[in-house]
């Protein structure tokens, strides 16, 4: 059965799946989250602590030659409360800073991993931009969530817990009951607009990710682009998302002023029905003015935050929007797994043998059908054939960027399979037929097959790649950098790098994928050469397309159609007359 496609849709999460996730990353600084906790009901109380302060202030003030008897040790206390509120609030932020950042850290890092570990099929499939922009989107989201779910939604419920509990000990039933009813209907209206909006909120997201989508395949193609004159058609397709993206965020913002409205109505009906009860209080004597000040800073206190409450809930949910899509990425299955009991592949002699391997991309269209071949230790065996015939498959599977529906791949009788893919990759190197390199420098990317080399070790590559002598004649030298995808190389130029990367890294097995196709005839005899030279006494295999460059391989492979239809050396296969044969005559009356 065919694993799961890239461009499948696994299942949302659900919010609180979502937030499970998280909490081990809390988990890891407990201390931290208990002093931050802390110092948040220290700030919650010196908080609801002023107002009662206030009133005892107002209360002493309203009395015969209050100017006489100013309460200074009130005023101290309060001026104190004030700054300890805020105080304890910015050393509690100070405090969980580490908290969120590892945690946006771990996050991404597992993710990036995550990516790494699934298979060539998801890369083909994926989009990069859209990718890219999930992943920042996710990360934002995760410090969003964090912060404002410990501190804004637990500080807000205490104190709303604290504030109905004060009014409903020191003042009559009613005051409590109306601050819950206000608190009731303006959570409703509050949960119940924010889930309708999240469908616009979504609809952001995607639209926004496919114009970044289309963004970065466009400058990734810039020359295309201008080869055929399309920047106005690149523009029009690019403005078709961002033409929806522009519809969703006009509904966004629109239902958020709804939204904003209905939540001021909504406080301005509690707290006039409070500030009435309140003043006919003070009217029949039952309260004082310091009673009023102190309901009205409560009320302030309390729907202020409310208010910001609605906020932060709308915005969680918009982060859960965003870290959804990131999340997702996580559950993409991953194709190519070391098996339970993998073992690291032990290289002796290096021999490879496919055996009566059958593969396909997809279910309806086989690429390979029973192929078998031997390469012997020190042995170089090239394979040819037409565009198509499955020969660069024959490296990917050899690399286990799949797997093979059936058959076995053996590197001295291990199964490829039941050996982990780091090992199996650590003995081979390859040097493709498209070479891509990291926007960095030419001395990073030679580097790279052996990352721990020394500076001697990455320049005996190059000169062994014979591009040596071009990169000292560089303004740079090997700092110089190649761009994008190395663009700034010819590709000659960065199919010598790859040879010097493969020759750097060393490896037990070697496979040239047209290693010399991008190469003038010149430079591909002196590349040749060297060729020859590193694939003496390594097991080689050869993907060709020139037969001129493999006349010299112990054994040539004739592929057709994903089946071996001739196997022979050069001399061999022209005397069978077969295809072989007619694909050298081809290219000699080509060449002549």
């Amino acid at each position: 059965m065919r694993p799961r496609s890239a461009t499948s849709t696994p299942a949302p999460r659900g919010d609180w799946n979502i937030i499970r996730i998280l909490l081990p990353y809390l988990l890891e600084f407990k201390g931290r989250v208990a002093l931050a906790l802390l110092l948040l009901v220290l700030a919650k109380l010196t908080n609801v602590a002023v107002p009662l302060l206030l009133k005892e202030i107002v209360d002493a003030l309203d009395k015969p030659k209050a100017m006489l008897l100013v309460p200074v040790s009130l005023v101290v206390g309060y001026g104190l409360l004030r700054l300890f509120s805020t105080l304890f609030g910015e050393l509690r932020d100070a405090v969980f800073a580490k908290v969120t950042q590892r945690a946006i850290r771990r996050v991404a890092l597992k993710l990036f991993v995550h990516l790494h570990s699934l298979s060539l099929r998801f890369h083909l499939e994926r989009q990069t931009g859209g990718v890219s922009r999930d992943i920042e989107r996710g990360t934002k989201g995760i410090s969003f969530l964090l912060n404002f779910m410990l501190f804004s939604i637990l500080p807000t419920l205490l104190e709303i817990g604290l504030v109905a509990g004060i009014l409903f000990y020191k003042y009559n039933a009613w005051f409590a009951v109306i601050t819950f009813i206000t608190l009731i209907v303006y959570i409703v209206f509050t949960l119940f607009i924010t889930e309708w909006r999240m469908i616009f909120r979504r609809t952001m997201n995607d639209m926004d990710s496919k114009a970044n989508t289309r963004a970065i395949d466009s400058l990734l193609n810039y020359e295309t682009v201008k080869y055929f004159g399309n920047e106005d058609y690149e523009a029009r397709r690019y403005d078709e998302h961002m033409s929806k993206w522009e519809t969703s965020a006009v509904k966004n913002q629109t239902s958020l002023a709804t939204l904003n409205a209905g939540q001021s109505a909504i406080i301005a009906i509690g707290m006039t029905a409070l500030m009435l009860l309140a003043s006919n209080g003070v009217v029949k004597g039952e309260l004082t003015l310091g009673d009023l000040v102190l309901i009205n800073v409560f009320m302030l206190q309390l729907y202020m935050p409310l208010h910001f409450l609605g906020f932060v809930y709308r915005e969680i949910k918009h982060s859960l929007v965003d870290m959804e899509k990131m999340f997702r990425l996580l559950d993409e299955n991953r194709e190519i797994q070391d098996a339970p009991d993998a073992v690291a592949l032990k290289v002796d002699q290096a021999a490879v043998h496919f055996e009566q391997v059958c593969f396909s991309y997809e279910p309806k269209r086989q690429i390979l059908f029973d192929i078998s071949f031997d390469i012997p230790p020190g042995h170089t065996v090239a394979v040819v054939g037409s565009s198509g015939a499955g020969k660069s498959t024959l490296s990917r599977l050899l690399f286990r960027f799949y797997d093979v529906n059936s058959g076995c791949i053996l590197i001295d009788n291990q199964d490829i399979r039941k050996v982990t893919q780091a090992s199996l990759r650590a003995a081979i190197g390859i040097v493709p037929q498209d070479t891509v390199l990291f926007n960095d420098s030419i001395y990073y990317n030679i580097a790279y097959g052996r990352p721990e080399a020394t500076r001697e070790e990455v320049l005996h590559a190059a000169q062994s790649a014979h591009i040596h002598a071009f990169i000292q004649s560089l303004p740079d030298g090997y700092d110089t950098m190649v761009g994008e995808r190395g663009l700034k190389l010819s590709g000659g130029e960065k199919q010598r790098v790859a040879i010097a990367r493969a020759i750097l890294k060393n490896p037990a097995i070697l496979i040239f994928d047209e290693a010399t196709s991008a190469l003038d005839s010149k430079s591909e005899k002196v590349i040749q050469n060297e060729l020859r030279n590193v694939a003496y006494n390594r097991t080689t295999l050869v993907i060709a397309h020139r037969l001129s460059t493999i006349v010299d391989a112990n054994q040539i492979l004739v592929m057709d159609g994903g089946r071996i239809v001739e196997r022979g050396t050069h001399r061999e296969l022209l005397a069978k007359q077969g295809v072989y044969a007619q694909m050298w005559a081809l290219q000699q009356q080509e060449e002549e």
